[in-house]
Formats: C-alpha cells, sequence, structure tokens
C-alpha cells in the first residue's frame, strides 16, 4: 500500500482555488465547532489544520476535504464534559487523549483492510444516528443562542433548563442568533457560489455586535492562543482508562463512517474510485496529530469537499493548501477572531446541525415501510437520549433481523421436495423421465441459491417425510453457499433416510458446499460413490437401485 497520497502538479490552479475557498469556508466552522466542544475555538482551527493536512498527504481519495464536523463535535463535546467532570485538572488533555485512540482505532481498521465494511449498514440506521446527532446539536446550541452557558447535564440537562433559560434571556445575543439563522436560511442560493453564507454571516454578525451592542456584556472567543500549539502528551488514570478506550472507539468508528459516506460523494462527483483503507489510514494520523497538538477530532466534510470540488480541485494538494491557509491564522491572525460573539458562532452550529437532519427520509419514511420509518426514529431516539452504540448497535441488530427474515422467506421457495416431475423446480426431459419411472418411491430434494441459517426451517419441513422413499437424491447442484446451519440441517436429512432403510444420493458440484459438507464429515454417511456431480445420474443411479429392493411400507 503506497504510503503517501499521490499529489500531482498537473491541476495546480483548480487545487489553488479548491484549497483557498475551502479555507474561507472552513474557518467560522472550524471556530464554531472549537467553542460548541467546550475546548475552545484554537482547539477548531488545530483540529482543521492537522487533520486537513495529515489526512490529504496520508489519505485515499484526491478530493475529500477532512476538519472538525458537527457528528464529531457532538461527541467529543460529551467526551470533554464527561473528562473534566471526573478530573478536573487533567480532564481537557485525557479527551485530547482519546482523539489519539480514536486515530489509532482508524489506522488499525485501515491496516486490518475493513475499510469496504465500514458503510455495510442499514440506511435506516444511518440516517437514524446521524439525524440524532443533529438534534443533540441543536438542543445543545439553545442555551448559548440565548447568551447564556450550556447546562449540565447535555441534552436532558438543557431541555430541563428550558424554562430557566427562556426566563434569562438575553435578548442582544438573542437578536444576533436569530439573526444569523435567518441569514443562513435564507442566504441567496446564487451568492454561495461567491461567498460562503458562515464567513458572510460571522463578519456581519461581529460588525453589528461592535456597532449596536459596545455597551452590552456580549459573551465573546476571547484571546486565541497565536502561535504553534504546544505538545499535548497522552495523559491517563486508572480508573478512566477503560472509559478513554471505548470513548475513542465510538469516536473512531463514527469519524470512519462519516468519511467513507463523504468519500463515496466525492466519487460521484468526479467520477473516481477511493481507496477506503488508506483514507482509514490517512484519518487516522490525522486525528493522531490533531489530539497530540490539543485539535479537535475530524472526519471527512461534505460541504468542504463538495466545495473543494466544485471550485476544481481535482488532487490532494488542494487539501494540503486549505490547511496551510488556516495555519497562517493560526499564527499571525488569530486575534482578528477576538471579538466574535457566541451567540453567532451558536447560530452557525444550529444550522449545521438542521442541515445534519436527514430530511430526506424524515419526510417519507413512512411511505416507504412502517419497520423503516421505526428502525430510523428508535435510533434517533436512542442516539439523543441513551448513547451513540447502543443505538447503532440496537438499530442494526433489528434491521438485519428483518432482512434475515425476508431473505429467508424468499429463499424458503426454492426448498422443494418431489417424488415426480414439478414445473417448480428445472428439469431435463431425461430427469422427469426418471424421476416418474421411480412411481413415487424416489425423492428429489431440490435446494436453490445461498442457503444460510435462516432457511433451516424450511429444509427440516421439507426433509420431514424423507425416510418414507426407497432412494433419496439430495440436489445441491445449484447452491454455490452454504453455512454451518443448513449442513447440519442436511446431515439431518441423510441420518433419518440411512436409519429408515433409504439409498441416498448428493449431487453437489460446486466447491464450497463440498468443502462444508466435507469438514463436518457428513459424506462418511453416505458410500463415496453416491457423491455424485451430475443430477441426471444421481437419479438414474436411485431409479436403477429400486429393482433390488423390496417396497417399503409406507404409513398411511
Amino acid at each position: 500500500m503506497r504510503l503517501i497520497n499521490h499529489v500531482r502538479f498537473n491541476n495546480l490552479r483548480g487545487d489553488l482555488f479548491g484549497g483557498v475557498t475551502t479555507a474561507i469556508v472552513s474557518l467560522p466552522l472550524a471556530l464554531t465547532f472549537g467553542v460548541a466542544s467546550g475546548a475552545g475555538p484554537a482547539a477548531g482551527l488545530y483540529g482543521a489544520v492537522l487533520v486537513g493536512f495529515f489526512a490529504a498527504l496520508f489519505g485515499g481519495t484526491s478530493t475529500l476535504i477532512s476538519e472538525p464536523t458537527g457528528p464529531m463535535t457532538v461527541i467529543m463535546t460529551a467526551v470533554v464534559t464527561a473528562m473534566v467532570a471526573a478530573n478536573p485538572e487533567y480532564g481537557l488533555a485525557m479527551a485530547f487523549t482519546v482523539v489519539m485512540i480514536a486515530g489509532l482505532f482508524q489506522i488499525l481498521f485501515g491496516l486490518l483492510r475493513l475499510g469496504k465494511y465500514i458503510t455495510l449498514m442499514p440506511y435506516s440506521v444511518i440516517s437514524g444516528f446521524m439525524s440524532g446527532i443533529g438534534l443533540i446539536l441543536i438542543i445543545l446550541q439553545l442555551a448559548p443562542l440565548m447568551g447564556q452557558p450550556i447546562p449540565p447535564g447535555g441534552v436532558v440537562g438543557t431541555l430541563r433548563s428550558l424554562p430557566a433559560l427562556l426566563s434569562n434571556i438575553q435578548p442582544a445575543e438573542a437578536f444576533l442568533g436569530l439573526m444569523t439563522l435567518a441569514i443562513l436560511f435564507l442566504f441567496p442560493k446564487r451568492l454561495r457560489r461567491y461567498a460562503p453564507p458562515q464567513l458572510v454571516v460571522l463578519v456581519l454578525g461581529t460588525l453589528i455586535a461592535l456597532l449596536f451592542f459596545a455597551d452590552r456584556d456580549l459573551r465573546q472567543i476571547g484571546a486565541i492562543p497565536v502561535g504553534l500549539p504546544a505538545i499535548n502528551w497522552p495523559t491517563f488514570t486508572p480508573e478512566l482508562v477503560t472509559t478513554m478506550i471505548l470513548d475513542g472507539l465510538i469516536l473512531g468508528m463514527l469519524g470512519c463512517i462519516d468519511t467513507m459516506l463523504t468519500a463515496m460523494i466525492a466519487d460521484s462527483l468526479t467520477r473516481s474510485e477511493h481507496k477506503s483503507d488508506k483514507e482509514l489510514i490517512g484519518q487516522g494520523i490525522g486525528n493522531l496529530m490533531s489530539g497530540l497538538f490539543g485539535g479537535l477530532p475530524g472526519a471527512g466534510a461534505t460541504m468542504g469537499t463538495v466545495v473543494n470540488i466544485q471550485s476544481g480541485a481535482r488532487t490532494p494538494l488542494a487539501g494540503m493548501i486549505r490547511a496551510s491557509l488556516l495555519l497562517v491564522v493560526v499564527l499571525g491572525a488569530a486575534r482578528l477572531t477576538e471579538q466574535i460573539p457566541l451567540a453567532v458562532l451558536a447560530g452557525i452550529a444550529l444550522y449545521v446541525g438542521f442541515n445534519i437532519l436527514d430530511w430526506s427520509l424524515l419526510k417519507r419514511a413512512h411511505r416507504v415501510s412502517w419497520q423503516t420509518a421505526a428502525i430510523m426514529y428508535g435510533v434517533m431516539l436512542l442516539t439523543v437520549f441513551v448513547d451513540l452504540i447502543v443505538a447503532v448497535g440496537v438499530g442494526i441488530f433489528i434491521a438485519n433481523i428483518l432482512t434475515i427474515e425476508r431473505l429467508s422467506a424468499l429463499q424458503a421457495q426454492h426448498v422443494k421436495a418431489i417424488s415426480d416431475a414439478d414445473d417448480a423446480v428445472p428439469l431435463s426431459d431425461e430427469e422427469r423421465d426418471l424421476l416418474n419411472r421411480g412411481d413415487g418411491r424416489v425423492l428429489l430434494f431440490y435446494l436453490s441459491g445461498p442457503m444460510i441459517f435462516g432457511v433451516s426451517r424450511a429444509v427440516a419441513r421439507q426433509h420431514a417425510a424423507i425416510g418414507e422413499y426407497e432412494a433419496a437424491v439430495i440436489d445441491l447442484s445449484n447452491v454455490p453457499l452454504i453455512d454451518d446451519t443448513i449442513s447440519l440441517a442436511i446431515e439431518n436429512a441423510i441420518k433419518d433416510a440411512v436409519d429408515a432403510g433409504s439409498e441416498v444420493f448428493i449431487v453437489s458440484p460446486a466447491e464450497q458446499p463440498r468443502r462444508q459438507l466435507s469438514r463436518l464429515e457428513i459424506f462418511a454417511l453416505i458410500p463415496p460413490d453416491h457423491l455424485m456431480h451430475d443430477r441426471a445420474e444421481a437419479l438414474r443411479r436411485a431409479v436403477g437401485r429400486l429393482a433390488t429392493r423390496q417396497p417399503l411400507t409406507i404409513a398411511a
């Protein structure tokens, strides 16, 4: 696997324009997410620089823009809150250590080549937890929007404090926050290609605050350290190490999902194909470096990536230029952001949360199916009020169970047990003639398609009367795959037939079923010459055996 991303210089103008444009888009979001997370605006800037640069340099997607995102910020907010509450002195350092752990998990996922499996989950689950994260971001910004700090207790604490928040609302800050939302929602689409609305509202909101509310005690970003960040060495405590590892796993998994979804969008826009495992390694290195220098975790950002591509970027050079421009802000221009009102940043964050909501499925889920709607809304509520991992785990479990049930019902239609010619089973003229010559004393046990555990009941139901026939042909000629459960069900069918004195022939030309049955020593139950590759030959042998056997007495 190539370590460095394939940086090219054949699209320098487009990459330069893409890098400059995305840097302008990223600046207000980096400040917003830094403040929203509780780690501070500098952490947002450091995360945008470090994750963006190293993910572009070592990643596997040419046009991906990586930076702190809404979903990652929501989880980081919970991590910062929990770590600081548990250890006020070193809690923030421990939160950044969690970011490093997340990066290490992502590198591990990439080395284990798990990239292609990251997004193999039902869309109803992805939609539910992304919408849940959007709701969390919206709810957590209600207090800053009204000019007050976020109450303790996260989402539940904020909802419980709503009456107090409303009674103590700060009119000037509420005005700035609502004005921010109004501009973002009403900003003309034709102007968005020329000026990012987040940057416009950031500048406009700050100017209005300075001109009209200079005498008010507005909550502002405050001083941001100028210069390179200090190294934040990994910090652990024995009682919190397990919690930190679990938080790192959650953060890493969410970053992987967020990135892979964005990478697929980039592929569709550029008609290219990303390298998922390499991208996970690049994201992991970016998050590892970000945590080491006190930055927020990041992932592939959909908005930044789309803007990058639309600006003409086609190589990772654009992402590296963007990170370098943001580094200039960190090194020299950070003091220009000190007087930005927190209410304006809260409005921007709330707008981001609104856009994270999957409105497309939220409006139509009930039309798709009640199962889809139930899974999506269930995952969303669990994400908001319980836990992200619980939400995703429960959602995937239920969705997979429902999917297996539907597939099993369809696959059960391909399990047939017949003793005369049946149009439901594709037989040649010779095979039909042989089965009819069996005169109801030969059973053809026909299976078709992949056979997994969900079909075991259908197999058991069909083979129940197999011992009532003098010969049975178990036909696996159209079965490309068989699992342990079905293998054992076939073993039971063979044992029932042998115990009843029936001759059993197995037709299994495909390699995987033969290997699976051989591994379980099922072929030892029949004579070696009863394992065949051709169904017609098996029927011919079965019918030929009837002449040497006495008819069985079949119970009424």
